[in-house]
């Protein structure tokens, strides 16, 4: 059923008096379930850390709805803990939302890469629709069909901007989480320099050289920037610089 402007706007304004997280989900469910037939699966936030799933936390980071199945988020969890999510770290790089089996395409996912969508199936989810919001949410939504030609680009972007005005919402009632207030020492500009250069492969005297400082002071950034990283090797420091969008 498409859905109308008018109708999309009254949902975006039920949001304003919504004040929990279930309601908000609530609202968007009755919306996305009416008109395109997609159940909301749930919402979260990013962990401040790429990849550091360990910082989910049900009900304060991460809010499931009641559509989702039953047992479905204890086994995610325990997955999530071992190996990364495919998808939620294409969403957060991702220019456009997305459902899960063109995620599977585009990644030609095979082996481990599949666990989040065999899980899914395994719960009766056979697709689903992921809206990364501002790089900071995650909105996803799932379905026991596949989107195929029937999810038309209007219906995404419909979809899409319910799903940003439910995370604006979701942002409002929960309001800041602490856990993305970061308590380490940012990294200072030499500091970042140093690795910047380090990661395009140059060596100490190089950098040195290129910076115009001596190379045991080159050597003394790269230590404090591998100790705020929280770094075993200087590798490791430019993989956690590059992860946290801290160097390109």
């Amino acid at each position: 059923m498409p859905i109308a402007y008018g109708d999309l706007l009254a949902v975006v304004a039920a949001f304003e008096r919504i004040d929990s997280p279930a309601a908000v989900l609530d609202a968007l469910h009755q919306a996305t379930v009416r008109h395109f037939r997609l159940h909301v699966l749930g919402a979260g936030r990013f962990p401040l850390t790429p990849g550091r799933w360990s910082d989910l936390e049900r009900g304060r980071s991460v809010f499931i709805h009641s559509s989702a199945p039953k047992d479905w988020w204890s086994e995610y969890t325990i997955y999530v803990q071992q190996y990364d999510d495919p998808g939620a770290l294409m969403a957060r790089q991702s220019l456009a939302p997305f459902t899960w089996t063109e995620r599977l395409k585009i990644n030609n996912a095979i082996g481990l890469d599949r666990w989040p969508y065999e899980l899914a199936q395994k719960h009766g989810m056979r697709d689903g629709f992921t809206c990364a919001i501002g790089g900071r949410w995650l909105v996803s939504f799932w379905s026991p069909k596949a989107l195929a030609h029937g999810f038309t680009p209007q219906a995404r972007a419909m979809v899409y901007l319910a799903a940003a005005y439910a995370a604006m919402r979701l942002e409002s009632v929960v309001g800041a989480d602490p856990k993305r207030i970061s308590t380490r020492h940012p990294l200072t500009a030499r500091e970042l320099a140093t690795l910047r250069l380090l990661s395009k492969g140059q060596r100490t005297r190089q950098i040195a050289q290129h910076l115009q400082l001596g190379e045991e002071t080159v050597r003394s950034h790269l230590k404090k920037a591998q100790a705020k990283l929280n770094a075993k090797s200087r590798a490791h420091a430019v993989a956690e610089a590059v992860r946290q969008h801290l160097i390109a």
